[in-house]
């Protein structure tokens, strides 16, 4: 007989809690009530985000509907919503409202007086991913009467609406019409602008604009406020519409033009790049407050139309303030503030969110002083002569010749695949090649990544390999043979697909160097690895995580304003894909900024030289902390990897093998023009799991073109088949394969 025991009284508050979790599960309130019941009750989101042991980031994220909580802290954050809403009910339909509306430009009596409102609501975002409300004023000093509002799009975002100094947006673009200087913010608000000149236009964006983006985290800075000046900005203070040849060689204006003069006579500054298309003004800052304004001058090409713009069709130029503003404003809110190129910015985000440096009270003393954050960069370490490009310093004493090419013994090699090889007969025999492209597929890759943080360790004497140490290893993998390989019971034929260890797919020949993701692929597949020499790194960390997680949110949001949704089935996401640009022309345009932002960000880690200075001198990049060629290394690996793992799978299900790839597009034969025709499925309709998946998300991938077998045989015959067929087809979206 069986004798059941008493339950203890833990065992049960955790049987009460599991049904807690379960019924949790769909009474959350909207979003927007969620952020109106944390403020009714006076919480901040650090207060709420301590209790549940999470991050502020995410309670942020969960008030604004771009994420939701999962199990167990769901049910937590239903029971705090809970207890909140009890005690600070949502206002009647005859409550008074909170802020008073806009006055209509017609409106010719007195204003009415507000109602005082209960609590501060919150205005609802129209979209999940928008912030907050676009009704914020500006100073009294600042808006004009009966100034012109421009039309404000659902998916507008607030700018920082919690912080009462950047309460009108982190940017503004300055126009001039009809003699009056504008400046547009995001959600539709209008300034007057009543500087003169551009100094006078820089103080009063210090002290009257409220422009402005709060620090990402606690370590880091706030944001300097961006003014963008159109072409009838420049007109009206004194700027040419364009750079001549000599500035633009020199990137900027010449030190005696009289803006620059005008600068320097109001006790302004202008950092050591000058007044370029973007350009840094300044004060001393007082106290711990800095004094800076960014100016990003338009006409002179500071948004370069192959990253923020369509290139072959730019929308910039003519793009209305109001719209512009509201692009660059939903960059700034779930990018950054931008700070040049979107590469530029990439790289400034990974700092901004792992800032190398924190304050630090001495116990002894009382005074706070500088200490460094261990899962952040914090020094500009040695490099590797394996890990550089030809023309660096390092190189120089090496005994190479001047034009001498490094072999995979001398040089670490890892880049995206750009591979192509003839199709069998068998595969000719389909009428269709069909190609997908992974979504931000060097942030994808990025996630989860453990990199090195510190200076490399020089390992010899044959050491053993480790996996989980980031570095460089000189391997010999010229025994592996990928012909027969056992995938999940299955035989495939490696054959038929690139190699996993070069870029062209070639097979190894003898030693060379390696990053530490490629290799422990190679022992994943059962071979054996055996080091003759390293370089490594020993303070590790999984450095690009977070940056990974904003431009992922920032992404899937974008593409979510444009209908693409993660909830979509196969058929829905390519009829939503194929007609996104037409829903949205300006999220189109943030979409392209934010993939060229991640792409961007990695290849500035291994940044080369622009021809500034002779070769074998040293150039501006190597002076940053982030020019790091190691963790670009590791990252372009972990991708190639990445994607030779779900080339695997899907041949293991479906015998399905590509004939070309282009860094991270995948071109397969195939009897239907659609990916759904090619792609292996479950007989439930689910994708084979660890093969390709269509999806929105980072990592799963989308449809590129297609094009006839047909077409391809003649493009073989006429090109004399050196060239690759996936950089090719690109039918679906123009703007896909290009490494994202």
């Amino acid at each position: 007989m069986e004798v059941s025991s008493v339950p203890t009284e833990n065992e049960l508050f955790s049987a009460v809690d599991a049904l807690l979790e379960e019924v949790a599960q769909d009474d959350l309130p909207a979003p927007e009530e969620r952020k109106r019941l944390r403020e009714a009750a006076g919480l901040s989101q650090e207060q709420i985000a301590k209790a549940l042991k999470s991050r502020r980031e995410t309670i942020g994220n969960w008030e604004s509907g771009v994420t939701e909580p999962r199990p167990p802290k769901r049910a937590a954050y239903a029971r705090l919503l809970e207890g909140l809403a009890a005690r600070f009910p949502a206002p009647t339909a005859d409550a008074p409202a909170a802020p008073a509306p806009a006055i209509p430009e017609a409106f010719t009596g007195p204003a009415p007086e507000p109602a005082p409102a209960p609590a501060p609501a919150a205005v609802p975002a129209s979209r999940p991913s928008a912030a907050a409300s676009s009704t914020t004023r500006p100073a009294a000093s600042s808006r004009r009467p009966g100034a012109k509002k421009a039309v404000a799009k659902n998916t507008t975002a607030s700018a920082a609406a919690d912080d009462p100094r950047f309460e009108n947006g982190p940017l503004a673009v300055i126009h001039c019409e009809d003699g009056q200087v504008s400046a547009y913010c995001v959600g539709g608000l209008v300034l007057d602008v009543p500087a003169k000149s551009i100094p006078a236009l820089v103080d009063w964006t210090l002290t009257e604009a409220r422009l402005g983006q709060a620090r990402l985290h606690r370590h880091d800075r706030d944001a300097d406020p961006i003014l963008v000046l159109t072409a009838s900005a420049l007109e009206r203070y004194g700027l040419p519409a364009a750079l001549s040849q000599e500035e633009q060689r020199a990137g900027r204006l010449a030190a005696g033009h009289k803006v620059v003069k005008q600068i320097q006579r109001a006790g302004l500054q202008l950092t050591q790049r000058g007044f370029g298309p973007w350009a840094r003004v300044y004060r001393d800052p007082e106290g711990s407050r800095r004094r800076c304004v960014q100016l990003c001058v338009l006409p002179w090409g500071a948004l370069d139309a192959r990253e923020w713009d369509k290139k072959d069709d730019p929308q910039l130029p003519t793009m209305h303030p109001a719209d512009l503003a509201r692009y660059l404003g939903l960059y700034a809110a779930r990018v950054m503030t931008p700070r040049g190129s979107t590469a530029t910015t990439g790289l400034e985000l990974m700092t901004a969110l792992r800032p190398p440096t924190r304050a630090q009270k001495d116990e002894a003393t009382g005074e706070f002083k500088q200490a460094f954050n261990d899962d952040a960069i914090t020094a500009k370490y040695d490099v590797v002569p394996c890990e550089v490009p030809d023309e660096h310093p390092i190189l120089k004493d090496a005994g190479f010749a001047r034009h001498h090419i490094r072999t995979p013994a001398e040089m670490l090699m890892e880049e995206p695949y750009d591979w192509c090889r003839p199709l069998t007969d068998e595969e000719c025999a389909n009428p269709y090649l069909v190609v997908v492209d992974i979504n931000m597929s060097f942030a994808a890759a990025a996630n989860g990544l453990t990199v090195g943080l510190n200076g490399p360790t020089h390992l010899t004497g044959n050491p053993q390999f480790d996996p989980a140490l980031p570095g460089s290893w000189l391997v010999d993998l010229s025994h592996v043979d990928l012909s027969h390989v056992q995938i999940n019971g299955r035989t495939v034929d490696g054959s038929r697909l690139p190699s996993p260890f070069t870029p062209k797919g070639d097979h190894p020949t003898g030693p060379a160097w390696y990053a530490t993701p490629t290799l422990a692929y190679a022992q994943e597949l059962g071979f054996d690895v055996a080091p003759i020499e390293a370089y490594v790194r020993t303070q590790t960390g999984r450095y690009l995580d977070p940056w990974y997680k904003r431009l992922r949110d920032a992404y899937v949001a974008t593409m979510a304003d444009m209908g693409v949704t993660t909830d979509l089935t196969g058929s829905e996401f390519l009829e939503a894909m194929a007609r996104r640009k037409q829903v949205d022309p300006t999220m189109a345009l943030l979409e392209t900024a934010i993939k060229a932002t991640a792409k961007g960000a990695i290849g500035k880690l291994r940044q080369r030289s622009r021809g500034q200075v002779p070769y074998y001198e040293p150039y501006p990049a190597l002076e940053r902390w982030t020019w790091r060629p190691d963790i670009r290394a590791a990252v372009l690996a972990a991708q190639r990897v990445g994607l030779h793992r779900k080339l695997m799978k899907t041949a293991a299900a479906a015998d399905l093998y590509p004939v070309a790839i282009g860094t991270d597009a995948i071109v397969y034969p195939s009897p239907g023009p659609s990916p759904l025709d090619v792609l292996p499925y479950m007989p439930e309709g689910t994708p084979v799991p660890g093969t390709f998946r269509l999806g929105v998300s980072p990592g799963m991938v989308k449809h590129q073109g297609t094009q006839t077998v047909l077409w391809a045989e003649a493009q073989f015959e006429e090109r004399g088949g050196v060239f690759n067929i996936a950089n090719l087809i690109k039918t679906a979206d123009p703007t896909a394969g290009e490494g994202e």
